[in-house]
């Protein structure tokens, strides 16, 4: 069987491709809001690294995720697939498939070196998926992490996580085959809770004073399943285990790892903080908000200054000129919108993810590309540009060339419920203008957005006569999508609905 997949895919690849084929680096990082990205005209901070792909390639301005959630979006980069196709809905339950047909795996069938370096989070080994893999361990840890080996020896590693990474990255790259092209996944462990910055990055952001979001006092009137959540800065945020008042009460271990003099440093600072937080007088939900952006923003300092040394790297060996680099998130994050933090939602803030593609020679600089993307067209894009036709079950499409692009609509499932947060289970489409979304679950019931006139998704417009026409189109488009990507439970779910 093998060998046939191998056949299939060797007659998919091109000469001149076979003979042009270019690198591949794709840095994947954990709950890095676009809001947090300079390129993306960032009120917050500054990422000239990160902006550096975007100068030297494209940005994408409406990329967008099919199930906000961690290790749903990795099986998504693998396989192309929505995840009630490649079977991961939900960040728990059983291991990914990894025998399942992924991209990797077609790439190193043509010759490819492939590599996946940091945070997998997919519950399993990679196999024979990749050619190389050294991962954290599960979610892992920010300071002095465990990672696994391809043959499932783990080994701890002193430092920081996103500095460890990126040794490990050069590790490779200085030893491997120079006569094949290779693809090498970098992903990074940050910015995910509970955003612990590099020792030297404490308190970077305690002199500034963040604007608030100004729907971050949300009602939720008219949305009943925003109503019930429970991901709020106000009620679902931890003194000790986020905010790290009293850290040495978190239900955490990552501080037990810290050597003697990083323990210093660390709880030098936070000692600080929480006498700040004991002496009291201000309002507790606009303090915890600070916090949360100083540690949050502190911890993407070494991200961006770690994109930096790679993107070096790559133009000392020279490799810049024929290597692809993207970087991506595995979804968005709340900065407070709504009041919230983490992810879930089919809202903007969470269904969005940042994107950039440099690809020298293909991609003009300072391209700004606005047509509907979603991440199940990463794993395609990918093959194409190595001269590999993308298998027929493919669920997305190959971005380039951008010129012939076009998508209407992105379909969106996100599944994980109860816990956490208390998000109701939803699907949706979002078109250029307009969302419509159906809650299930819990919160049984419909919302519909004009986004060009309601861009923080306050005003549900479903069953206002006004927009009639637009509720109705929206759903036949979401009947259509729900076919096309075989999406049987949610079909079902709308064929209820209409019986109403």
């Amino acid at each position: 069987m093998r060998a046939l997949i191998l056949l299939w895919v060797l007659a998919g690849l091109t000469g001149t491709a076979a003979a042009q084929r270019p690198n591949i680096l794709v840095i994947f990082s954990d709950d890095h809001a676009y809001q947090a990205i300079s390129a993306y005209g960032s009120p917050f901070m500054h990422t000239p690294n990160i902006d550096r792909i975007a100068a030297g390639g494209a940005i994408f301005t409406n990329a967008f995720v099919t199930n906000s959630l961690c290790s749903p979006s990795r099986a998504t980069l693998l396989t192309g697939k929505y995840s009630h196709i490649n079977g991961r809905t939900v960040n728990g339950g059983k291991p990914f498939d990894v025998h399942q047909e992924v991209f990797t795996r077609l790439l190193g069938a043509v010759g490819y070196q492939t590599a996946w370096i940091g945070k997998w989070h997919l519950q399993t080994l990679p196999g024979d998926a990749l050619g190389y893999s050294k991962i954290l361990v599960d979610q892992g840890h920010y300071y002095n992490p465990d990672f696994i080996s391809g043959n499932g020896d783990t080994a701890r590693i002193h430092g920081y996580v996103t500095d460890i990474i990126s040794e490990l990255t050069f590790d490779w790259l200085d030893h491997r085959d120079t006569s094949r092209p290779f693809c090498l996944i970098v992903g990074e462990k940050a910015p995910h809770r509970e955003w612990l910055p590099d020792i030297r990055d404490l308190g970077a952001f305690d002199s500034v004073t963040f604007p608030v979001p100004p729907n971050f006092d949300d009602q939720y009137f008219g949305r009943v399943a925003a109503a019930q959540q429970d991901m709020t800065v106000e009620h679902t945020m931890l003194l000790a285990n986020d905010l790290k008042i009293h850290p040495e009460r978190s239900s955490y271990n990552e501080y037990t790892r810290l050597d003697s003099a990083q323990r210093a440093a660390f709880f030098g600072y936070y000692a600080g903080v929480t006498r700040e937080y004991e002496r009291g007088g201000f309002d507790l939900t606009a303090w915890k908000y600070q916090r949360y952006m100083r540690d949050y923003l502190a911890t993407t300092l070494s991200l961006d200054r770690n994109i930096g040394r790679l993107l070096d790297y790559l133009d000392s060996t020279g490799l810049s000129r024929n290597t692809i680099v993207i970087y991506a998130s595995d979804q968005g994050f709340y900065l407070g919108e709504h009041g919230w933090f983490d992810k879930r939602w089919i809202y903007e803030e969470s269904m969005r993810t940042p994107l950039l593609m440099r690809y020298p020679g293909v991609i003009a600089p300072g391209t700004r590309v606005s047509s509907l993307v979603a991440n199940i067209d990463f794993a395609p894009t990918l093959l194409s540009v190595a001269g590999v036709r993308p298998p027929a079950d493919m669920q997305g499409q190959t971005l380039l060339p951008l010129a012939a692009f076009h998508r209407d609509a992105v379909y969106y499932h996100y599944y994980e419920y109860p816990q956490p947060h208390h998000v109701s289970p939803h699907f949706g489409v979002r078109t250029a203008r307009y969302k419509l979304v159906r809650f299930y679950g819990p919160a049984d019931n419909w919302e519909l957005y004009d986004l060009a006139s309601d861009p923080h998704e306050m005003h549900n417009l479903y069953g206002l006569p006004a927009y009639a026409g637009v509720t109705a189109s929206l759903r036949k488009r979401l009947q259509e999508l729900i076919r096309q990507y075989k999406d049987a439970d949610a079909g079902k779910i709308l064929h209820q609905s209409s019986l109403r």
